[in-house]
């Protein structure tokens, strides 16, 4: 099972991103743009793991005592960098509540040797991937130069568009959850599934059950 954690996003904001991807899409149709439906915001991305440890997982992130999590979602920019763009993304700005969030659902799950990232928590929504012929489904999410990462100008219609309109705002939102999620790689594109909700603010022995979707 390849499995990962994040949060939700407010039905409001979802839709101020779809229409910000509808008047933007057109600028770098080449680009493999995400599934708004399923947009989230990752915590932890877990990895491959064996179906017998998700109920471990489960009450390792269920005995977190984090607080809810305010945010803003505002501004985007390009992944690594603009001039060797690999990743079209939004930005969030929270206090310190959402990266302490992160933090601790790394250690809980180190207690499982669930290795830590190798890089510090960023958090962002990404659009879109500038896939090329070495990296057809787009190429990685993360931040940081890979190799491979190089000048281009998959991106450049849309950087030049984005220059002659304001910075987008797509308003604030309060975590009061979060999610255990299973991705599936189908050829249309991935598939999430919400394995379990975990409420902010609130401790137990046991997640509350959550709806597929």
């Amino acid at each position: 099972m390849r499995l990962f954690v994040a949060i939700d996003i407010d039905p409001e904001i979802r839709g101020r991103i779809a229409r910000f991807v509808e008047g933007m899409r057109g600028f770098a149709p080449e680009a493999r743009w995400v599934s708004l439906p399923s947009l989230h915001l990752t915590l932890k991305f877990i990895g491959e793991r064996p179906p017998e440890d998700t109920e471990a997982i489960k009450r390792a992130l269920a005995s977190i005592p984090a607080p809810p999590a305010a945010m803003s979602f505002q501004g985007c920019g390009f992944f690594p960098t603009p001039r060797a763009a690999r990743v079209f993304w939004i930005g969030i700005e929270a206090g310190p509540e959402l990266p302490a969030l992160a933090a601790q659902v790394e250690s809980s799950l180190l207690r499982l040797k669930i290795p830590r990232e190798d890089r510090a928590f960023s958090p962002h929504l990404t659009l879109a991937r500038a896939g090329d012929s070495r990296h057809p489904r787009g190429g990685s999410g993360r931040p940081g130069f890979e190799k491979g990462d190089q000048p281009n100008s998959r991106f450049s219609r849309l950087q030049q568009k984005l220059t002659l309109v304001p910075p987008p705002e797509f308003g604030r939102m309060t975590a009061n959850e979060f999610f255990l999620y299973e991705s599936k790689l189908l050829p249309g594109g991935a598939q999430y599934t919400k394995l379990a909700r975990f409420r902010l603010g609130v401790s137990g022995d046991a997640p509350a059950a959550a709806s597929d979707g």
